[in-house]
């Protein structure tokens, strides 16, 4: 992995050196624009509208519009004045809560941390005490020249850091149109409803839900590199189940008949094994 961050995390007097590593990866297959006519990957200038110039990496500066056309530039030496001398390198522990209390619309980001020295032991030490009471660290760590708030926990034998929104980041849920605000739910339906998520119910194991879209994108692209025909299936009309109660029934009635038969599967399984 590479490093993306070096500094260290401030736990009361104690200061643990730690390097940061990206956690997570976009695996999402990624497309350039061509041209059209004669194939060839397009480039994208910035360009001065005013000057009607190509403008260089050199003559570009940050400016913040605070009323429409009118800026504040802002230079690196001001974002490095801001930040303060202790914060600059330090994920600072501000505080220890619990992870439930957490909703994850405030999760952005996911870091590995791992120590610097060979022994960690300070490093080993905080996650043993992370682990041993139930508690995550709420720090605040400053990259690159954004200060963000972050979430500590101990994720197997690391500890990872994840970025976190603040709390005025989240949007309201008032602000979401037509929400059936304190509406009561039929009492049978309701039953039925949680008789299928009881059904549905199982233990979360990450690789068993892969991205459909992409292996059969990545199997269309094959096939053209091998040059043959795609054919597009056309779309076929559901039925539309109109009662609210019928759709509960029948989806109960689905999962009942998948699961029996899964059931099925894995004694012929067991059956076969034992002789």
């Amino acid at each position: 992995m590479h490093t993306v961050w070096k500094g260290a995390i401030s736990f009361g007097l104690v200061n643990i050196p730690i390097r940061m590593f990206t956690a997570t990866e976009n695996k999402d297959i990624k497309f350039r624009y061509i041209h059209k006519t004669c194939s060839t990957p397009l480039n994208y200038k910035k360009v001065c509208p005013s000057c009607n110039v190509e403008v260089g990496e050199e003559d570009i500066v940050k400016g913040y519009e605070y009323e429409p056309g009118h800026f504040v530039v802002l230079k690196d030496e001001d974002f490095k004045a801001i930040q303060g001398e202790s914060g600059a390198k330090n994920i600072e522990i501000l505080d220890f809560v619990k992870l439930s209390e957490i909703d994850p619309v405030y999760f952005d980001k996911t870091y590995y941390l791992a120590p610097q020295d060979a022994e960690g032991k300070a490093y080993n030490l905080l996650r043993r005490a992370m682990d041993d009471t139930g508690r995550i660290a709420i720090a605040r760590v400053t990259i690159r020249t954004k200060q963000t708030l972050a979430a500590l926990r101990v994720y197997r034998d690391a500890l990872v850091m994840e970025t976190l929104f603040y709390a005025d980041e989240v949007r309201p849920s008032e602000q979401i149109p037509n929400l059936p605000r304190n509406a009561d739910a039929d009492e049978k339906e309701l039953d039925i409803a949680v008789k299928l998520i009881d059904s549905l119910t199982a233990e979360f194991k990450p690789e068993k839900y892969t991205n459909e879209y992409r292996t059969i994108l990545t199997e269309l692209i094959n096939k053209k590199i091998e040059g043959e025909e795609i054919r597009v299936a056309p779309d076929v009309p559901k039925s539309n189940v109109i009662d609210l109660m019928e759709a509960l029934k029948a989806s109960l009635q689905e999962t009942k008949e998948k699961t029996g038969r899964k059931g099925a599967q894995t004694k012929k399984k067991k059956a076969g094994k034992a002789v």
